[in-house]
């Protein structure tokens, strides 16, 4: 903006981090409702949304879904039913706050479970989809423990790949340190990562508000394979069952699918 000196600007940007976050409850709780609306307009209209509702064999591509910090049951199964079928699965959710309060230990134990994934379908290549902190998890393990021998693609959604300005404002947990922006971790992610073969999808929103400001929900690093796509206007908790997101991963999955020359 013009005439805006960078200390003002810093200032603002602050600014603005507070007021989201102080409505951060509040809109995850509207959100929730939104979702748990859509949800059932699915059910009503033949989608599987209970757990007792049939699902087509796994079969398929390996896929896992990693946890965001706080989403519980909220975001990661109506997502996995979303995507099953075609083809696709088995599906593997992972838990992130289990592991303890460091990413890159996270990220040893993610590593794990792929080689245990791939394993259980003769060594088949796997895809990643990553929400929130899941998807700095799942980053990490590709970019900088070798696992892109193992996962040609990642799929991030509402990923603060740079920092969020909202890590700022948290309690000085470990694990929350490493999302400010600046911090050795993310540091080491910007560090060269030539020959690192996993294609990455990073869907961010204009709207985020736990990523702050907004393009740091994009991968922007000049050796990795990786595709931006911005959703406009919806929040950190809405964009992984955002209709267009859904159908976009199903797409990508299809090509995978068709990359990895498997048969449904």
């Amino acid at each position: 903006m013009p005439g805006l000196s960078p200390a003002r600007g810093v200032g603002v940007e602050a600014s603005r981090a507070v007021v989201r976050l102080a409505r951060f409850p509040l809109d995850m709780a509207a959100e929730g409702v939104g979702q748990l609306t859509g949800l059932f307009s699915r059910a009503m209209h033949g989608r599987p949304t209970g757990p007792g509702d049939p699902l087509p064999a796994d079969s398929g591509i390996p896929v896992l879904l990693v946890h965001g910090l706080a989403d519980g049951a909220s975001v990661i199964p109506p997502l996995q039913r979303e995507l099953r079928g075609d083809g696709v699965g088995p599906f593997t959710p992972v838990g992130c706050n289990a592991f303890g309060p460091d990413i890159r230990r996270a990220a040893r134990a993610l590593g794990d479970q792929v080689e245990l994934a791939c394993a259980g379908v003769g060594g088949r290549a796997a895809v990643v989809i990553g929400y929130s902190l899941g998807g700095l998890i799942a980053r990490y393990y590709v970019q900088r423990l070798g696992g892109d021998a193992y996962v040609p693609l990642v799929i991030t959604l509402a990923t603060p790949h740079g920092g969020t300005a909202t890590a700022l404002l948290a309690p000085a947990h470990p694990l929350l340190r490493q999302l400010r922006p600046g911090s050795e971790l993310l540091v080491e992610l910007a560090e060269p990562a030539v020959g690192c073969r996993t294609r990455f999808v990073a869907f961010y929103s204009d709207l985020d508000e736990a990523v702050i400001p907004a393009g740091r929900g994009r991968i922007d690093h000049p050796d990795l394979r990786a595709r931006n796509v911005l959703v406009p206007g919806v929040g950190h908790l809405t964009l992984p069952l955002h209709r267009p997101v859904i159908d976009e991963m199903r797409a990508l999955l299809a090509a995978a699918q068709v990359a990895f020359d498997v048969r449904p």
